[in-house]
């Protein structure tokens, strides 16, 4: 397509479309391995501590009774939620290459930064999620998160692709600046790493909320609580969820603050102000002192609980400024193609 707007290789934007499903195709299936990793988890635990009360009820003492000089047997093959476990790790990668090439793919064919429109950047911001997932989450024992790090990113995602596409295509003219790719990159990229910080806080209340099972009739009980309870058990414990969402918050909070500051610079290169309290200006700001408040309060002794509260409002304010005001309120920030 030639014009005067601009050139676009619609090959390379036809194949970066391509990529950007099989992502989301590829991030389901990790989630599910993932969630289905937990669960195998879950009900091999339970089948054993069954079979350890049938023992004792009988008398026996099988696996604890070792005579002195006994040759150990093989080692114990692993088990089906460890396995799934392993391989859903790497998958996450090919989604997360698929999906970061569905980017660079999208620079290329508009000959601009790929993030000039909500689709692009929503895109944007689910990479970086997934990518700083990736790292945070590396640990055997932490991969399990990255299931629920996935759920919110396939949604977003999805929407995306769905609702919010826009075809390959020059920016219009006021965003052709250098600031759109210094400003809006590190704002999506920094969002994308709170995204992993409000999970984490949400799973560490939900912990809290579900402690660890207890006595054996915890650990025998039926029903959704029961199996919830126990399903939480696979994940990291409290304080690990606690510090992963420290973690993140530490790496995207002062990146978010850098975003507005260029922000601002841009607004009056481009408006001839630096902050006129627009929609997206003031919520992105109100976001900035939730968490400037989270790490005060995660800093303060006996403010642990209270301080994932603060950090999931910065989740919510987050989102609410993703879709509610760039979609319904109208402002100077808006996107072309919407």
């Amino acid at each position: 397509m030639n014009d005067d707007a601009g050139y676009v290789n619609e090959t390379l934007a036809r194949y970066s479309d391509w990529l950007y499903a099989t992502s989301i195709t590829v991030y389901v299936i990790a989630m599910l391995m993932f969630l289905g990793a937990l669960a195998a988890a879950r009900y091999a635990k339970l089948d054993e501590r069954r079979e350890e009360l049938v023992g004792a009820s009988v008398g026996g003492s099988s696996s604890d009774d070792r005579m002195p000089g006994r040759v150990a047997g093989p080692a114990p093959r692993r088990s089906l939620g460890d396995r799934l476990a392993a391989m859903a790790y790497p998958v996450v990668w090919v989604g997360f290459l698929a999906h970061l090439g569905s980017i660079v793919l999208r620079g290329m064919a508009t000959d601009r930064a790929p993030w000039g429109n909500m689709y692009e950047f929503i895109s944007l911001t689910c990479v970086a999620c997934v990518g700083a997932g990736l790292v945070v989450l590396r640990r055997k024992e932490s991969r399990p998160l990255l299931s629920f790090v996935l759920i919110p990113v396939v949604l977003l995602m999805f929407i995306a692709g769905r609702y919010l596409y826009t075809q390959a295509a020059p920016v219009v003219p006021a965003l052709k600046s250098y600031w759109l790719a210094i400003h809006v990159s590190i704002i999506s990229i920094s969002s994308g790493v709170l995204l992993v910080a409000g999970v984490a806080s949400i799973l560490y209340l939900v912990k809290n909320r579900w402690p660890a099972v207890g006595s054996e009739a915890d650990e025998l009980a039926t029903g959704v609580g029961a199996s919830l309870r126990r399903l939480l058990d696979h994940l990291p414990s409290a304080d690990a969820l606690d510090r992963t969402a420290y973690k993140c918050t530490v790496i995207g909070f002062p990146l978010f603050g850098l975003g507005i500051i260029f922000g601002a610079i841009w607004a009056e290169a481009a408006w001839g102000r630096f902050w006129g309290w627009d929609p997206k200006e003031t919520v992105s700001f109100i976001a900035w002192v939730i968490y400037a408040a989270y790490l005060h309060a995660r800093a303060t002794a006996g403010w642990r609980n209270a301080s994932a509260w603060i950090n999931v409002a910065g989740f919510v304010a987050l989102l609410f400024n993703l879709f509610a005001i760039n979609l319904v309120v109208s402002g100077l920030h808006s996107y072309a193609g919407l």
